[in-house]
C-alpha cells in the first residue's frame, strides 16, 4: 500500500562530510574536488522515509533532488486503466527527481525503508551549472541509466516469465555487490527488494504468475528460500543460465 507523498522526516544523524560517505563513489558527487565536497556538505539535508512512502508525486513540482544512500525506491506511473507500472529502480548511489524539470515525471515511491541525501532543486540546478565535475558525472549516470532502460526494453519484450525473474534477481544482486566491492558467487545470499506484487508490476507479469516461477526456480535447484525476501544462489552460472544468458552489468 502507498502512503501519501512526504516531505520526509529529518534525519537526527549528524550530517557528516561527503568525504565519509560510503556510496559516494556511485554518486553524482563522485569527482568532485574537496573544496566542492565541502560545499555539498554544507547544502545537503538527509530525509528519511519508511517503507511506502512517496518521495515525490507524479506532476508535483519536485522541490528537492537527492541521491539513495540506504534502501530502494522505485519510479512509477498510474496507467490510463488504473494499473501501476513500475519503470525503474533506485539504488544507493542513484539519483531521485530529474534536473531542470520543474515537475517530477514519476511517482518515487521507497520500497524499503530508506535515506536520501537531499538537495533543494534550485541550488543544485545552479550548482550543477557551476561545477563541470558535477555536469559530467551527471551525464554519466544519465547515459548509464539509458543504456540500463535498453537492457530492459530487450528483458520485457523478448524474455520468458521466467527469464525475466531471473534477470531482476541478477540486477538485483549485481547492484547490493557492486556497493559491497565484491563479485557473484556460488552460495551467495540476495535479498529480492521487491515484493511478488510489485516484482510483477515491473516485469509485467501477474502476481499469480511471479508466484508459480519462484516455485518452479526452488523446485529446480536454481534458488533456495530462505524466507519471502532471502533467496540462496547455490549456481551463480545456473541462475544466469535460467536467465537465458549473462546480462550486462546494471
Amino acid at each position: 500500500m502507498l502512503h501519501a507523498a512526504t516531505t520526509g522526516a529529518p534525519d537526527i544523524r549528524a550530517r557528516g562530510h561527503c568525504l565519509d560517505c560510503a556510496i559516494r563513489q556511485h554518486a553524482v558527487c563522485s569527482d568532485c574536488s574537496a573544496p566542492e565536497l565541502d560545499f555539498l556538505t554544507n547544502i545537503k539535508t538527509y530525509k528519511s522515509y519508511k517503507a511506502g512512502d512517496r518521495l515525490l508525486e507524479m506532476g508535483e513540482r519536485a522541490a528537492f533532488m537527492g541521491t539513495v544512500v540506504e534502501g530502494v525506491a522505485s519510479m512509477s506511473r498510474i496507467l490510463s486503466d488504473g494499473r501501476r507500472q513500475v519503470v525503474g529502480l533506485l539504488f544507493p548511489g542513484d539519483l531521485v527527481g530529474r534536473p531542470f524539470s520543474p515537475v517530477s515525471p514519476f511517482d518515487y515511491v521507497a520500497v524499503t525503508d530508506l535515506r536520501v541525501c537531499a538537495f533543494n532543486r534550485p541550488q543544485f540546478e545552479t550548482t550543477l551549472r557551476e561545477t563541470p565535475a558535477l555536469e559530467q558525472r551527471l551525464l554519466e549516470m544519465t547515459l548509464d541509466e539509458l543504456d540500463s532502460a535498453r537492457e530492459w526494453m530487450v528483458l520485457l519484450g523478448r524474455k520468458s516469465a521466467q527469464e525475466k525473474l531471473c534477470s531482476f534477481m541478477i540486477m538485483a544482486a549485481q547492484r547490493a555487490l557492486r556497493l559491497e566491492r565484491r563479485r557473484p558467487m556460488d552460495g551467495i545470499l540476495i535479498e529480492l527488494p521487491l515484493t511478488r506484487e510489485d516484482m510483477a508490476d515491473f516485469l509485467g507479469l501477474t502476481i499469480e504468475t511471479v508466484s508459480r516461477q519462484i516455485g518452479a526456480l526452488k523446485k529446480s535447484g536454481v534458488i533456495e528460500l530462505i524466507d519471502a525476501r532471502h533467496l540462496l544462489i547455490p549456481s551463480w552460472e545456473a541462475l544466469e543460465e535460467a536467465a537465458g544468458g549473462e546480462l550486462a552489468a546494471v
